[in-house]
């Protein structure tokens, strides 16, 4: 694993979380996996195979979107005897925990410091924001925002602004080295 801080990014739905993901991959060498995906082959899969038809896991991940209150009741199941379980499984493996939606799980995972830092992503000037049904997440909760109203070049310019915060000189360091 990195020595790079675990981060959550949070948000409503559609709002950018797996944008700021890939970018944080890509520019600053962050493991991540959809948490959606990271769920469907795990567990969700099989729970809904039968009940959907879906021939293969990748089905089932295509078609999350129109399950969302399905899938937070899934997972917020899967965590029922400890809540930061999900949190913990991802960590294991990933630098970033994209998607949670769930506020116990949340506060859990806070409390356990399952997690460094909290980034909500936000697009409301565009989307709506989600239905308490399927997100009972907040931005307040977050430590950071990401403004994600623009164009993708300013998004990618907040990202840049906000990593030196987030990262300590020497992991700055090692990621220039990288880039030369």
């Amino acid at each position: 694993m990195s020595n790079l801080p675990k981060l959550l990014i949070i948000g409503h739905g559609r709002h950018g979380k797996d944008t700021v993901c890939e970018i944080l991959s890509n520019q600053y060498n962050f493991k991540f996996l959809s948490s959606s995906q990271f769920c469907s082959r795990k567990f969700i899969f099989n729970k809904l195979k039968n009940k959907y038809g879906y021939n293969n896991e990748e089905e089932c991940y295509t078609d999350r979107h129109n399950h969302r209150q399905e899938w937070y009741n899934l997972i917020s199941e899967y965590c029922a005897d400890d809540p930061a379980l999900l949190g913990k499984e991802i960590f294991a493996e990933y630098d970033i925990y994209c998607g949670l939606r769930n506020k116990a799980e949340f506060f859990s995972m806070k409390n356990q410091k399952v997690f460094d830092y909290v980034i909500w992503v936000d697009r409301s000037d565009h989307l709506p924001v989600e239905d308490k049904s399927s997100m009972t997440l907040e931005m307040w909760m977050s430590d950071y925002v990401l403004d994600n109203n623009g164009t993708l070049k300013d998004l990618k310019r907040n990202i840049d602004q906000l990593m030196p915060t987030l990262l300590s000189s020497q992991e700055l360091d090692l990621l220039d080295a990288k880039v030369i």
